[in-house]
């Protein structure tokens, strides 16, 4: 097992028997077909049933909708690549020179990949407690999933949405501060209801802010 590994298993708070899942865990498509491909596969599953499962329990008040919001951010690949950078495990990847050189080891959609993997390996080797420790050990809480504000957007346009209601309507509704630095104020109605209001240095930003301020209230409704 190399440095790489071993730093990344002692992140995770977990030590492997078999070395070869979490090599395997590891191992991107570039290199040839003993990549991490399947194991994703299992650990986008392991995750979804045991988020599913501790938003369940940790959340007795919150209707379907709102523990599929909490769910839907914790295990997007926003999340998971975010895991991935606080383990250091783009360094422990195992690809080729073309893809490193391409910035294969921050790439998110790389990180969210292996991150399931890695989980998957976890599974395989001790068993869904096992998984379940480095989950609890290693995700952070919602409302510090550092989500790209815009995909909040597509988010909350989803959420209201979702069963054929109508999309998100941002207005711009107050500006302040000096003419160099003005904050601006978005709210962001529901068929003509303010949900939530958000700031920012530019409009854009505001309204971006105003979704994320929505979603966290939709999110306990």
């Amino acid at each position: 097992m190399n440095r790489g590994m071993k730093n990344l298993e002692e992140a995770l708070g977990y030590r492997f028997r078999d070395a070869a899942l979490l090599r395997r865990a590891l191992t991107h498509p570039s290199v040839g077909r003993e990549d991490n491909q399947r194991l994703e596969f299992l650990g986008d599953a392991v995750l979804q049933f045991l988020m599913s499962d501790k938003l369940y329990r940790e959340h007795p008040e919150d209707r379907e909708g709102g523990l599929t919001h909490l769910r839907a951010l914790l295990v997007c690949e926003a999340a998971l690549s975010q895991v991935a950078r606080e383990l250091d495990l783009g360094s422990a990847l195992i690809m080729d020179r073309g893809e490193e050189l391409t910035g294969g080891r921050e790439k998110p959609s790389v990180l969210c990949d292996a991150m399931e993997a890695v989980l998957a390996a976890v599974y395989l080797d001790g068993g869904l407690g096992a998984a379940r420790g480095v989950m609890n050990r290693c995700w952070p809480d919602p409302e510090k999933v550092q989500r790209p504000a815009q995909d909040s957007k597509g988010a909350l346009q989803e959420l209201l949405q979702r069963g054929g209601g109508a999309p998100p309507e941002y207005r711009i509704t107050g500006q302040s501060g000096p003419a160099h630095a003005p904050v601006f104020e978005a709210t962001v109605y529901r068929q003509g209801q303010p949900i939530a209001a958000g700031r920012g240095h530019t409009k854009k930003q505001a309204e971006q802010e105003a979704a994320v301020q929505a979603l966290r209230i939709l999110s306990k409704e």
